[in-house]
């Protein structure tokens, strides 16, 4: 009876998860803001990026990009380049600039409390793309937009658990993190304590947690891989990852190395890259919790705008999406977040008639 417990509660969680997408797809769908302030036009915003090699990254920028247009904004992108003392200066930089915002993209602001200070008295708008531990406002950004990163593990975790039942395979994972981020300790956290606390099914456990920088990893993993390989073997059945970018540079060494029946599912974001691969049914990343990228890039642009007219934040959480072969195929395409409606209800608030 416990087995059959532990399927069913993991397996029917992952269909759940997909019906929800593909029904407000199909039905209903735009579930955010439909209310807020026109056009506060004439801003200046600068987004500094923690590292543009991260596709979740670059991908919300875009998006972004696409809003400030139809706001009549300056938009100036920053690059850090996954170093903090570079992102440091490039703080500075925008707050020397005098921007009317600045977004923080992909990193936490609250390493730099000094220049924090000084924005804030600056009267500088201030917001986040996974620039906290939790969606939302914080004390020190008017919003940090980002899914539920619990909620985004928990999929990546139960996709892992309820394949293994599923092929009576053991499930012995290594998973991927960076942890100078605290969303991305979160993540691992919640993938971890899922793997190992499915009692009922007795071949589950986390063999390592290997701990390689975002920025380094096209670097690291082709190295780390043959390294993993040779201590684990063929206990060594699925990976997880808190970003799509490990697996960019994963595949070569694990072809090279015969583990072809190695299964790799990422906790985040649905890079281009890795919506690529997993569209042609053949690579070993299988699935990705993906964010509605572009779709948070309007977002964080409608924050900003609510900021700029003395509005309270909108309060909308964007929901992850469970991306796989079969997903891409029903929607033909890799704009996973196309038929969100998200373009045409954020013009309707800016541009009211």
């Amino acid at each position: 009876m416990q087995k059959k417990f532990c399927l069913s509660n993991f397996f029917i969680g992952i269909i759940l998860n997909l019906w929800m997408f593909v029904f407000a797809v199909a039905a209903e769908p735009w579930g955010g803001p439909i209310t807020g302030p026109p056009a506060q036009t004439g801003k200046m915003v600068v987004f500094i990026a923690s590292d543009l090699k991260n596709g979740g990254v670059a991908n919300v920028y875009r998006g972004l990009e696409k809003a400030c247009q139809k706001l009549g904004w300056r938009l100036i992108l920053l690059n850090g380049e996954g170093k903090n003392d570079k992102l440091q200066t490039l703080f500075v930089q925008s707050i020397a600039r005098q921007a009317d915002g600045i977004v923080f993209g992909g990193f936490q602001p609250d390493d730099f409390p000094e220049q924090l200070k000084i924005a804030k008295q600056n009267k500088i708008k201030l917001v986040g793309w996974h620039a906290a531990k939790n969606p939302g406002a914080t004390p020190d950004l008017f919003v940090n937009v980002a899914t539920d990163a619990i909620e985004v593990a928990e999929m990546a975790a139960h996709f892992v658990l309820a394949d293994a039942i599923k092929n009576k395979r053991p499930l012995g994972v290594i998973i991927f993190n960076d942890n100078q981020f605290a969303i991305a300790n979160n993540k691992t956290n919640k993938m971890k304590q899922v793997v190992e606390l499915c009692s009922a099914y007795k071949n589950c456990r986390v063999l390592s947690i290997e701990n390689v920088k975002i920025s380094d990893s096209s670097l690291l993993i082709p190295e780390l891989v043959p390294k993993l390989l040779k201590r684990y073997g063929e206990s060594w059945t699925y990976s997880l990852a808190i970003n799509d970018i490990y697996f960019d540079s994963m595949s070569y060494p694990l072809i090279q190395a015969g583990a072809k029946e190695l299964m790799l599912v990422a906790a985040g974001d649905g890079s281009a890259l890795a919506l690529s691969r997993i569209a042609s049914c053949r690579s070993q990343q299988a699935a990705t919790i993906a964010e509605p990228l572009t779709m948070q890039g309007y977002q964080l642009a409608d924050e900003l705008n609510r900021a700029f007219a003395g509005s309270p934040p909108s309060g909308y959480i964007s929901r992850p999406i469970l991306v796989t072969c079969d997903l891409l195929k029903k929607i033909g395409n890799l704009s996973i977040d196309h038929e969100l409606g998200f373009e045409s209800a954020y013009n309707r608030i800016w541009h009211k008639r």
